[in-house]
Parts: C-alpha cells; structure tokens; sequence
C-alpha cells in the first residue's frame, strides 16, 4: 500500500503576484508583489483561451510580466495558471480565473 504525507507547512507562503486587469481589454499585468525574486515564471492556460508564447522569466520585487490573452468567455471557459520558482528551489502553482 502507497502512503502519501501531507506537504510541509513551511512550504506554504502567500501567492506573491498581484494580477493587475485594468490595463486593457485582453491586457494583463503580473507584478511581483513580494519581499523575494522570483525565478522561471511561466503562464500558460487552460481552456479556450489564446496567448502568445513567452520564455521563463525573472521578476525581482516590484517587476512586472505583461500578459496577452484573448478568446471568447474567458471568465466561463479559461483559467490561467502562473508557475514559478522561489529562491529555496521550491515549484509552486497559481491559478487564476479571470
């Protein structure tokens, strides 16, 4: 039998993104809004939704990824999921419903 641990408490901290929608109809904008840089920031989507490719990036606190996103119903029919990495190595998942 397969036993599973919970994860370490340590490992949780607040999602350090703020997701800024008043840029413009298909424009978002993904500020670092924590105290560390962040590495390998990538966005993709799940659904219907489209946006341009874009390689990993770096945000230092207080940077900004711009995001571009277009489609029909993206409230209904995607979902945005962020992926990063924090300075200790850890991977973690942000999803955002628009």
């Amino acid at each position: 039998m397969t036993t599973h641990s919970l994860p370490d408490l340590d490992d949780a901290y607040p999602v350090p993104f703020r997701l800024d929608r008043d840029t413009g109809p298909r424009r978002y904008l993904l500020t670092n809004a924590g105290t560390e840089p962040v590495d390998g920031v990538t966005v993709s989507l799940l659904g219907s939704g489209m946006m341009p490719a874009s390689l990993p990036a770096t945000l230092l606190p207080g940077e900004s990824l711009e995001v571009m996103v277009s489609g029909r119903d993206l409230a209904r029919c995607t979902v945005l999921v962020v992926r990063w990495f924090r300075p200790n190595g850890r991977e973690y998942l942000w999803r955002v419903s628009f």
